[in-house]
């Protein structure tokens, strides 16, 4: 069965444009890997809850917006191994080096999940 990694991100609206360059350096770099694939959304229609919401989850600040993205592959295992890959890469230091960052990495989020139903 496929696995998923999940990305929540607080992305200044005035640097959208710069995350999606740097966003879609990363796509090829997982695709290269073997990534199935690799999908970049950006909040539309998310408000804030009155316990917990997309917002909330990353502290979301005036001016801000939120980046949800995910990234499959075919197995967990093909995961690690895959991202062992990825975070070796020379381009994706460059890339998750803070200073190049269009975002505050600290209030990002992210997760591992199993898929239980696919159609």
């Amino acid at each position: 069965m496929r696995y998923v990694d999940g990305f929540v991100v607080p992305v200044p609206k005035k640097k959208l444009a710069e995350y999606k360059k740097m966003a879609t350096k990363a796509s090829k770099i997982w695709m290269e890997y073997g990534a199935l694939e690799y999908v970049e959304c950006v909040a539309d229609d998310v408000k804030p809850g009155k316990h917990t919401s997309f917002p909330q989850s990353v502290k979301l600040k005036t001016g801000e917006i939120v980046i949800f993205s995910y990234i499959v592959y075919k197995s967990r295992a093909q995961r690690d191994k895959i991202n062992k890959q990825v975070m070796n890469d020379e381009r994706v230091k460059k890339l998750c080096n803070p200073k190049n960052m269009p975002f505050d990495g600290k209030r990002m989020f992210w997760g591992g999940f199993k898929v239980i139903v696919q159609k």
